[in-house]
């Protein structure tokens, strides 16, 4: 899932649960002189990938992260940072390459940041992530026997994106050709600087036909784009959504004061040169700092949301309002696949009722409602919780009801007021589910949980803690919700112990 509005910038650190290939082993080092010094040349030969997409090696037992080296290789790396566990370095040259690699589509790779991963064959990445998740489970969780499935990839893993988050700089005269131009792109790997991106291979194809003609629009119309360290300009981030079908666009142009010169004009303009736009908003965000949006959003011209549709199986065509600010899977086609999956995990008969934590504009909710007797979606972000009744009212779906507040509030609510969830299924952010959280799972009586996780350390940690409240993982299957790159979500099907013995094996999934 992508809930987060903030661009990475900072170091990828290791995780502070992660297993020794990732961390260092569990020999601290605590006073021992480090193996390596910043600026050191060393010749490494790579193990591993960790959770950022480094290929990760060993000198004399201390764990050293190589950007854009892969396991099987051995290069010469730059130490550029030593820390007590580990070090990080730079590739210098490749000494030996592994099997995988390959040469990268796009010639901003790996500057922009974007990617992690264009440089290995796609069914390497593929293996990896499935690897990624079986470390974290032997490793934090303690789970060696939990089956995890091959990674479902997709046929074409590009182009896959219909949302893009762009910051916006200035490019100087030299660069530009003639006049200064502004640039839309992407921050580079560990800092504030904007590499220009004309084209982005996972992108949708209509999102880079938007951003150019905004960035030319931008370009023309002379708004100053924002620096962070004077704190000064007008135009933050532009913000890109796209349907399915690829008809329908929606433009968020992020400013710092709602006083903007000629917006209404722009936005005509705009939606004119891309008739696929149906509608252009701004939000307001005058506040310094890494989050993208601010709390204020108003329409400029046309509608200030569009309408996507998934199919997903066994719960047949859906649709969905989304606005700017909206929650919704980036990836539609592996959407579809992932949600597939949940339901296919619930295994549902239509006699049940489901609770969904963490439910955001409805799409896992509404799907579990078409094939149970009834469904309860909870939320803490009032705007979502709006946007997925609005959703339940577009597609006809009345045997569902959406709940705002904190998961581990209104859990207990729904206890108090005697309900009883058969199935459950949670889809938290990357920090994974609180004690509370899974207690309140554990309390309301579920037979049969659902975790959706985009983050393999936490879904092993809570996988644990779920074991100790009397619950049993029956396997994993990853979904790459997101090619070319590091990250990897999966789907973990646990039951309560007293009913995974009377279970027969061809009822899980």
């Amino acid at each position: 899932m992508e809930r987060q509005t903030t661009p990475n910038h900072s170091q990828p650190m290791p995780d502070p649960k992660a297993g020794p290939e990732e961390q260092g082993g569990p020999d601290s080092r605590a006073g021992l002189r480090p193996p390596v010094r910043p600026g050191q040349e060393v010749e490494i030969t790579l193990t591993g990938l960790n959770h950022a997409g480094q290929g990760v090696g060993r000198v004399q037992g201390l764990a050293v992260f190589v950007d854009q080296a892969l396991p099987g290789e051995t290069v010469q790396a730059r130490v550029l940072t030593v820390h007590r566990n580990y070090a990080t370095a730079r590739l210098e040259r490749i000494l030996a390459p592994a099997p995988g690699r390959q040469k990268p589509v796009c010639s901003l790779f790996p500057a922009c940041g974007g990617c992690q991963l264009q440089h290995l064959r796609y069914a390497e990445q593929l293996a990896w992530k499935r690897r990624q998740v079986v470390d974290a489970l032997e490793r934090i969780g303690g789970l060696r026997q939990v089956p995890v499935l091959p990674t479902l990839g997709m046929a074409d893993p590009f182009h896959y994106r219909n949302k893009v988050q762009y910051p916006v700089a200035l490019v100087p005269p030299a660069q530009a050709g003639r006049g200064p131009a502004v640039a839309l792109g992407c921050f580079e790997a560990r800092s504030h600087r904007v590499v220009p991106a004309d084209h982005c291979y996972i992108q949708s194809p209509l999102n880079n036909e938007v951003a150019a003609a905004v960035r030319s629009l931008l370009t023309r119309y002379g708004w100053q784009p924002y620096d962070e360290r004077s704190r000064r300009g007008l135009i933050r981030h532009v913000l890109i959504r796209s349907n399915s079908s690829g008809d329908q666009a929606l433009v968020c142009l992020v400013t710092t004061r709602p006083d903007v010169p000629r917006k209404e004009q722009l936005a005509a303009e705009l939606m004119e040169a891309a008739p696929p736009v149906v509608g252009v908003v701004q939000n307001i965000n005058p506040q310094p700092g890494n989050v993208i949006l601010g709390r204020q959003t108003v329409p400029i011209r046309g509608c200030d949301r569009l309408v996507d549709q998934l199919q997903v199986p066994g719960a047949g065509k859906l649709s969905f309002y989304v606005s700017a600010a909206s929650f919704f899977q980036v990836n539609p086609v592996q959407a579809e696949v992932l949600y597939g999956q949940v339901l296919r995990a619930a295994g549902l008969s239509g006699s049940e009722t489901v609770v969904d934590a963490y439910a955001g504009v409805g799409a896992i909710t509404l799907a579990l409602a078409r094939q149970a007797r009834f469904a309860y979606g909870v939320e803490v972000v009032p705007a979502a919780v709006k946007d997925a009744r609005a959703n339940a009212r577009l597609n006809r779906v009345e045997n569902v009801e959406f709940r705002t507040g904190a998961v581990e509030d209104v859990l207990p609510t729904l206890q108090q007021e005697g309900v009883r969830a058969a199935v459950a299924v949670v889809d938290p952010p990357r920090a994974g589910c609180s004690p509370p959280v899974l207690q309140a799972l554990a309390a309301l009586g579920a037979q049969r949980l659902v975790y959706v996780s985009c983050y393999p350390a936490t879904l092993a940690r809570d996988l644990a803690r779920l074991a100790q409240l009397g619950y049993a993982a029956v396997q994993v299957q990853p979904v790459d919700m997101f090619p070319q790159t590091s990250h990897v979500e999966a789907v973990a099907l646990v039951v309560r112990q007293q009913a995974q013995k009377g279970q027969r094996r061809e009822d899980c999934p």
